[in-house]
C-alpha cells in the first residue's frame, strides 16, 4: 500500500505544472543563467563550482519544503487528507509514501541537474557519504517544516507563506549570493538557516572537497527534529 500510495504521490507531483516549474526549471534557469552570465560575484574560481551545490540544496528545498507544504494544505483543504486517514492506509503509512514522493523526485531532480552542472565545467569533489547525509538531514528539516505549515495554516495562506519563504531564501540562504556579502551581525543569523547550512555543507564537500561538515549536520539535524516534532504535534487533518 505505501508503494502504491508513493507512486501515485509522484506521478501527481510529476503531472503539476507549478510543482515543476518550482522543482525542476526555476532551479535550472538559476544554474545555467548565473553560471553564464557574471551578475553575483561568487569569488574565486569557475561560478558553477559555487551555484552548482547552492542549486542542488535550493531543489531539496523547494520540493521537501516549498512543493509539499502547498500540495498537502490544499489536500487538507479539500477532504482529501481526512478520506485519505479514514481508508485502510493508516496515516503513518500516508505520510511515508509522501515522504518516499519527495525523495523520488530529488534523485530525478539532483540527477538532472548535476548533468547541467557538468556540462557547463562543474568539477565535484569530496566524499560522496557527507554529500548523502546534508541531503537526507536538508530533506527531513525541510519536510517537517512544510507538514507543520500545511498542517496548521489555511491553504491559501500556506501558498503565500511557503512562496515568500522560497524567494527569502534564495536571496538570503548562501544559494547564489554569498553569505559573506552579508553584514557580519545578519550573516551569523543566516548561518543558522536550514538552507545555509545545507548550501554550505555542500559547497565545502563538493566544492573544497573537505571532510563531514559537522556543524552544518547539526543545524540541519536540529531543525529536522524541531519541524518533524512540531508537525507530528500539531498537524491536523481537517
Amino acid at each position: 500500500m505505501i508503494g502504491a500510495q508513493t507512486a501515485l504521490e509522484t506521478r501527481m507531483l510529476l503531472r503539476n505544472g507549478e510543482q515543476l516549474l518550482l522543482t525542476v526549471v526555476i532551479p535550472t534557469l538559476l544554474l545555467v543563467l548565473f553560471s553564464a552570465v557574471d551578475i553575483v560575484d561568487t569569488g574565486p574560481g569557475k561560478a558553477v563550482d559555487f551555484l552548482a551545490p547552492g542549486v542542488l540544496a535550493l531543489a531539496v528545498m523547494s520540493t521537501a519544503f516549498t512543493g509539499q507544504a502547498i500540495a498537502t494544505g490544499f489536500e487538507r483543504r479539500y477532504g482529501v487528507l481526512k478520506r485519505l486517514g479514514a481508508s485502510p492506509l493508516p496515516r503513518w503509512a500516508l505520510m511515508t509514501a509522501k515522504t518516499g514522493s519527495v525523495l523520488v523526485t530529488e534523485i530525478l531532480q539532483i540527477a538532472l541537474l548535476t548533468v547541467i552542472a557538468l556540462a557547463l565545467g562543474w568539477s565535484p569533489h569530496g566524499n560522496p557519504l557527507s554529500v548523502l547525509l546534508l541531503l537526507v538531514l536538508g530533506t527531513a528539516a525541510f519536510s517537517g517544516l512544510g507538514l507543520l505549515m500545511a498542517g496548521t495554516l489555511r491553504a491559501e495562506a500556506t501558498l503565500a507563506a511557503a512562496n515568500l519563504v522560497f524567494l527569502l531564501l534564495l536571496v538570503g540562504g548562501g544559494v547564489i549570493v554569498p553569505l559573506d556579502r552579508f553584514p557580519d551581525a545578519v550573516r551569523s543569523v543566516l548561518e543558522l538557516l536550514p538552507i545555509s547550512a545545507l548550501s554550505d555543507g555542500l559547497r565545502d564537500v563538493l566544492r573544497h572537497g573537505t571532510g563531514v561538515p559537522w556543524g552544518d549536520l547539526v543545524v540541519l539535524a536540529v531543525w529536522a527534529v524541531l519541524g518533524l516534532g512540531a508537525a507530528a504535534r500539531w498537524f491536523r487533518w481537517e
